[in-house]
């Protein structure tokens, strides 16, 4: 990921390998990181049970929260996809009881259907 796209808040696919350390205490029996993405610092990452949204805080970034949406609380999701001069693509995720959508953005070159269809997945069964 480039510091322009984390600066613009674009979500970048981040390796499996190197979380699978630090997920490693957040995971339960039978649950497996299946893609992740980071912006700068916070990472959204999506396992087969759930969407785990973390935030690193101080400067260090040693803080962490660890904000975990089962599914089954997502109520609605939508993408919007890059243009010609819109080179970002949108995805959006609303959770019962919260008004506001969660936004994240991806690079252009970032396959955001496969988040969709992640999502699809999960939340159609």
């Amino acid at each position: 990921m480039g510091l322009l796209d984390g600066l613009m808040g674009n979500a970048s696919e981040v390796s499996l390998d190197k979380l699978q350390k630090e997920f490693s205490m957040v995971l339960v029996e039978g649950e497996r990181l299946e893609i992740a993405f980071k912006v700068i610092r916070d990472m959204f990452v999506f396992t087969n049970k759930r969407l785990i949204l973390v935030e690193k805080q101080g400067l260090t970034g040693s803080k962490a929260e660890y904000l975990s949406v089962p599914y089954r609380s997502i109520t609605k999701f939508s993408k919007e996809s890059a243009g010609l001069l819109d080179l970002d693509a949108e995805l959006k995720i609303w959770i019962t009881g919260q008004p506001e959508p969660i936004r994240k953005e991806f690079k252009k070159d970032n396959n955001i259907n496969v988040v969709y269809q992640l999502l699809s997945t999960h939340i159609l069964k």
